[in-house]
């Protein structure tokens, strides 16, 4: 509902690792890029804590020692494979409504971006909260992001208000706050703690996505829809 989120993009996901320079050569580049993917397999299988920079080294096919030329410590290593997948973990948020789009329409295909990234990211997306709860730098950053993506869903509330389609008696940045945080809970809820797979129950994405729209609506009192 913004013009231009591009500054959201910018905002860094995680310390940066080091502030190095990049590697000058083509291998040394692969090497970096295959410690990189090799820690967050590490890191996705072992989780945080119990991971090792042996192992990360290991699985990457490289000497112990060669990752110390990249990177410090866990920390940086942690906070480079975050930084790969800033734009899979990044909230799509709400989009602009232009006063000919259907709002319901532009919600569902923004709620779909962010749960199916979620979906995709959901181990990753548990490691960064059980990181955040130890590392009061993890914590302030991730928070940071989130009150970013809350103030443009605010912005955006606030556009719906004055076009007559969301509720006028709603504090938009209280609703976002409230929003925002629901949707992030619950795909945190079923996507990496498997909440709600009762039994023989399988819950449906396009379900899934159906529910958080429609309750993002209601929440707004959007029209009756044709």
């Amino acid at each position: 509902m913004v013009d231009d989120d591009s500054h959201i993009s910018e905002l860094p996901l995680a310390p940066p690792a080091g502030h190095r320079d990049p590697p000058s050569t083509e291998r040394g580049a692969r090497t970096r890029a295959a410690l990189i993917a090799s820690a967050r397999v590490v890191f996705e299988r072992d989780g945080y804590l119990d991971a090792r920079l042996v192992d990360i080294a290991k699985e990457a096919g490289c000497a112990t020692g060669s990752f110390y030329t990249y990177f410090a410590n866990k920390e940086e290593v942690f906070a480079a494979v975050l930084e790969v997948a800033r734009e899979e973990m990044m909230h799509p948020g709400m989009g602009r409504v232009a006063g000919t789009d259907d709002p319901y329409a532009v919600l569902e295909a923004s709620n779909r971006a962010y749960l199916a990234a979620y979906q995709r990211n959901a181990k990753l997306m548990g490691l960064m909260e059980q990181v955040a709860s130890i590392d009061p730098e993890f914590r302030r950053i991730r928070n940071e992001r989130a009150n970013a993506f809350i103030l443009r869903n605010a912005r955006g509330i606030a556009e719906l208000q004055e076009r007559g389609v969301g509720d006028p008696g709603l504090n938009p940045l209280l609703t976002s706050i409230a929003l925002s945080g629901m949707v992030s809970r619950f795909a945190y809820s079923v996507f990496t703690l498997g909440e709600g797979q009762l039994g023989d129950t399988v819950l449906e994405f396009d379900e899934v996505v159906a529910a958080v729209t429609d309750l993002w609506a209601n929440a707004l009192k959007f029209p009756e829809r044709d």
